[in-house]
């Protein structure tokens, strides 16, 4: 079996590959397949690894041995699922491999905007600390986690984990379900299920773990910040379109919301001229790139499950097949 593993780059160079090398002739590329490189790297190749990489009609025609794509992560909007079905090619992700590692990036964001860590880190660093006659530093407030209301949209893997953590805090989940479901099912029914506006208007903080979906596109919008506690926080884990950010660069500079802290961008890398970059303040939006699902045990994890995929298909076993 031969085996294409492109975008090495976007998992890591850090990253045990034996388990795909096991399977057959693998031949790694550190960029995207594309439809100028397609026909060179997918001539005679049986299986496709990819992470971002655009698959359409053109680079389909080009791989005319090519049956299966496999997804270094769990999204899958990249494929054309309908030509790859018109060429008889499957499509498999892997689903639930970066849970720990998201859920956990969530409160690193949460709480390096809630406490304004980097300030105190700077006046400790700068010296200040060392010269005043105080032991602490009292000028930046902050707030406890316990009692706060956290909601919720996308109560998949990821988002009962941090319901789970931040129960543990002491804080009163809720969620709102972008499926469009109005019933609990045995996963969730111990938070509250609420409406989208009731969500909005009681959060205290509001992270964002659901699809990129016709239903959740731009749904952080301007009219959903207005219906927000000026006090909340945002934290968007999820998909970047998921939020319009023009528009969540004036809710923070008009004082609609408190903070954000974002992993996910509408365009990535981002852009030169976003306007996210109006906000150098970090106390009020902390920016990491697209780096939440990224420990080394979730990369480790999702190239162990990509060479299951395989090895399932050569076995003929459906699995994680999402097109």
């Amino acid at each position: 079996m031969k085996i294409v593993a492109a975008e090495i780059d976007s998992v890591g160079n850090d990253i045990d590959y034996r388990s795909l090398e096991k399977l057959g002739d693998v031949t790694f590329y550190k960029d995207k397949v594309t439809a100028e490189n397609a026909e060179e790297r997918l001539t005679g190749a049986d299986v496709l690894c990819i992470n971002k990489s655009k698959i359409t009609t053109d680079i389909l025609k080009k791989a005319p041995s090519l049956k299966l794509i496999c997804e270094f992560a769990t999204g899958f909007d990249n494929v054309d699922i309908k030509a790859c079905k018109e060429c008889g090619i499957k499509v498999a992700n892997v689903a639930g491999y970066s849970t720990a590692s998201v859920a956990q990036h969530t409160f690193a964001l949460l709480f390096y905007v809630m406490e304004a860590l980097k300030d105190y880190d700077e006046f400790v660093k700068s010296g200040e600390y060392a010269s005043q006659e105080h032991f602490c530093k009292l000028d930046i407030p902050f707030h406890e986690l316990d009692g706060m209301t956290w909601g919720i949209i996308g109560m998949g893997n990821i988002g009962r984990k941090v319901a789970q953590i931040a129960t543990a805090f002491g804080a009163k989940v809720i969620f709102y379900s972008a499926s469009g479901r109005t019933d609990h099912n045995s996963e969730d029914e111990q938070y509250e299920m609420v409406s989208f506006d009731e969500l909005l208007k009681r959060s205290d903080v509001l992270s964002l773990h659901c699809p990129l979906s016709d239903k959740t596109r731009g749904i952080i919008d301007e009219v959903a910040f207005k219906k927000m506690k000026k006090s909340a926080i945002l934290i968007n884990v999820a998909r970047g379109p998921v939020v319009n950010e023009e528009d969540l660069v004036k809710a923070l500079e008009d004082g609609e919301i408190a903070a954000a802290g974002l992993d996910v961008l509408t365009v990535e890398p981002m852009k030169k001229d976003s306007p996210l970059l109006r906000i150098q303040d970090s106390k009020k939006l902390f920016v990491t790139p697209h780096m939440a699902w990224a420990s080394v045990e979730a990369r480790s994890r999702c190239v162990e499950e990509v060479a299951k995929n395989i090895l399932a298909f050569e076995k003929g076993e459906a699995r994680n097949i999402v097109g």
